[in-house]
């Protein structure tokens, strides 16, 4: 049922969208028929005589033909400065359905790749997404590309080179990789395993040296998150070095039309480096400040996060067991956490495992009450977490972030913990009913793909992009329940719930105009539709 027009005090609209069916997120669960913006706020929203009456001779009107608009997505957990940077560079295999169109993909890249780069798969695909239920083999990579290097990286658990890349990366049988990790040679190329040796071969690739460059792949992820309906992320920290490799996003927000609202946090670079960093940056950058020239809280720097300390970091590599602090690490995790919580910066800390989501509150604990913190914090992924920790972040008013990373490793999960661990993870209904503030997301790039609507159907089904029924139904959420955790939930993460995430006077006017209905298409269609959606921003 329409709602009664709600609006604000405004002779004239800017922009008038009707003949809409626009879910508002207010919390009376109202619909509407159209909405009028001004400036980069709606202010009115209601029914279409009555939003029509704000036109005027320079008001854009849109005509919607009755498709559903909903707020516009935010992802509440996206490395989109880092994605933004090799966003040019990256082959994506999101959303192919069999190996045989991977392999032809990697063979045609390969064709226009550069001498001195790579063909480099990296993220957002499982291998029970394919017809085949497999991982590609080193000889298929070989024969796809036999004179460029080709990279296949399945989540942070495993990676593939072919024959031209491990000579690329000079790795030998004598080379050694980290404590507990594992290079097979195989075929003339390579399978790298373990954390430590994924990360520290991804660090090899040749990144975008040139701005321009830079600016350029940026500014294509970023239209690319807007065709599938997103307008705001929270980027919880990326490893690429602050300033230097931010001059792209920077340089988009200094000019008119930046495409997106970003928060961003400031997370470590390398391991034994963090106090310092972490001293350097809470006293010489200024936190809080809109560095966007025409976009309302457009380019904002949160926080620190995901990474305080990397010793703490409980990687998600569902190929291998759970990984274990080592003796100092509380020792360490505390003295960076003082400096942050002294400065009252917003925290943000990966923990996949509900262990380790003990130890972390126990170091936070009493350095918040030492502190007398007061900023935002929040868990980041908690796949595991159990309801003793649930209780004790609601009763120190933290959040927690949800993503689907599972929808691209739960098969690897179920085999290595169990159906009785898997149908509770996340546990999403309890997490909800505690009251904790609750924003989703996906983690993207590199353990997920970008798009938002693989987790809105992760977070509605508990399925894998592979099929697979991964949680059990209490812990899935309704439709408009997973929606609001992906707008006014994700709003949370940067302070900005009273601004954003609903589509009522006053808000910011973000908006996706969708050409299915999110609300009412069968389940699998929220995960078989790509580029089903056109976000709005205010010019």
């Amino acid at each position: 049922m329409t709602n009664q027009p709600i609006r604000d005090q405004v002779d004239e609209a800017d922009l008038i969208v009707h003949n809409a069916k626009v879910t508002t997120l207010q919390d009376n669960g109202s619909e509407a028929d159209a909405f009028a913006v001004r400036g980069e706020r709606f202010v009115a929203v209601g029914g279409e005589a009555e939003i029509m009456r704000l036109r005027c001779n320079r008001t854009r009107l849109i005509d919607v033909g009755g498709r559903r608009v909903i707020p516009g997505l935010n992802d509440s957990h996206l490395h989109a400065i880092r994605g933004g940077l090799f966003y040019n560079l990256e082959l994506r295999w999101d959303g192919v359905q069999s190996l045989q169109r991977g392999l032809e993909m990697i063979r045609d890249q390969a064709k226009r790749t550069p001498k001195d780069q790579w063909v480099r798969v990296i993220g957002g695909w499982s291998p029970y997404q394919f017809k085949e239920k497999r991982m590609p083999t080193v000889a298929e990579l070989n024969d796809a590309a036999s004179d460029t290097p080709v990279f296949v990286l399945f989540a942070y658990s495993q990676v593939l080179l072919n024959k031209a890349g491990v000579a690329a990366l000079k790795l030998t049988p004598e080379s050694k990789p980290a404590e507990g990790d594992h290079y097979e040679f195989v075929d003339g190329g390579a399978i790298i395993r373990g954390t430590a040796a994924v990360n520290a071969t991804v660090a090899k690739l040749p990144p975008l040296s040139d701005v321009g460059d830079q600016l350029n792949s940026t500014q294509r992820f970023f239209r690319e998150l807007n065709r599938f309906g997103m307008t705001s992320t929270v980027d919880a920290g990326a490893r690429v070095a602050y300033p230097d490799d931010f001059q792209a996003v920077a340089t988009m927000a200094s000019r008119p039309k930046f495409p997106m609202r970003i928060s961003n946090f400031l997370t470590a670079q390398n391991a034994g480096t963090e106090l310092k960093a972490f001293e350097k940056w809470t006293a010489g950058e200024k936190r809080g400040g809109n560095r966007a020239a025409s976009r309302l809280n457009g380019y904002i720097l949160e926080g620190a996060g995901e990474v305080l300390l990397f010793g703490a970091h409980d990687f998600e590599n569902f190929m291998a067991p759970r990984p274990e602090w080592k003796e100092q690490v509380e020792r360490d995790l505390t003295a960076v956490t003082r400096v942050i919580a002294s400065r009252q910066w917003p925290i943000r800390i990966h923990a996949t495992y509900d262990e380790t989501i003990s130890r972390i509150l126990d170091v936070f604990e009493p350095v918040f009450k030492e502190a007398g913190y007061r900023a935002r914090w929040a868990i980041d992924h908690a796949e595991t977490i159990k309801s003793g920790n649930i209780a004790r972040i609601k009763a120190m008013g933290g959040g927690i972030a949800i993503q689907n990373r599972l929808a691209f490793a739960g098969e690897f999960f179920l085999e290595r913990y169990g159906e009785q661990a898997a149908s509770s993870a996340s546990p999403l209904r309890e997490i909800v009913d505690a009251g904790i503030p609750v924003g989703a997301g996906t983690d993207a790039t590199r353990v997920s793909s970008y798009n938002p609507w693989l987790s809105l159907y992760w977070i509605v089904t508990g399925k894998t992009v592979g099929g697979t029924q991964v949680t059990s139904p209490k812990n899935r959420l309704s439709r408009e329940e997973a929606l609001r955790l992906y707008t006014v939930g994700s709003a949370w993460f940067s302070g900005e719930e009273d601004v954003k995430g609903r589509i009522a006077p006053g808000q910011y006017a973000d908006f996706a105009v969708l050409s299915a209905d999110y609300l009412s298409v069968p389940e699998e269609q929220i995960a078989q539709f790509r580029r089903w959606v056109e976000a709005g921003m205010p010019a």
